[in-house]
């Protein structure tokens, strides 16, 4: 299988992307970006967003669209679907074709993965630390 580059920009990602995954995404990012002081790039191939260190990231896959979250393990209040793995305090919504996530449900848990890095830092670093 051949690796395909990244995306140029976060708008050239999301041109790149077709059918639900693409309209997941799009509103995905619209709610990501209403929610917060944030900074958007193109990392590890997909959407991240970083406001004192990384925040979230937007991945669409063949059959899902992951909307994750590096200190997620403390959102799971607000968004029960949120599944815990990976490094940090990680944990992602994964959502196949036909689901979905309010707009107002995504910008609380963006607005509150936000405020967790302001008040503790960058999520990356406090892991170093330890």
């Amino acid at each position: 299988m051949q690796k395909t580059p990244p995306a140029a920009s976060p708008d050239a990602y999301v041109e790149s992307l077709a059918g639900w995954q693409r309209t997941r995404v799009e509103a995905l990012r619209r709610s990501t970006l209403a929610a917060g002081p944030l900074e958007e790039r193109i990392k590890w191939g997909h959407l991240v967003y970083f406001c004192h260190g990384p925040v979230l990231l937007i991945r669409a896959e063949a059959h899902r669209v992951l909307f994750g979250f590096w200190r997620g393990r403390r959102l799971v209040e607000l968004e029960t679907r949120l599944k815990p793995g990976g490094k940090y305090e990680m944990a992602t919504l994964a959502l196949n074709e036909g689901d979905t996530i309010s707009a107002a449900g995504a910008r609380r848990l963006v607005k509150a993965a936000i405020e967790l890095n302001q008040r503790l830092g960058d999520p990356t670093s406090v892991a170093k630390a330890d």
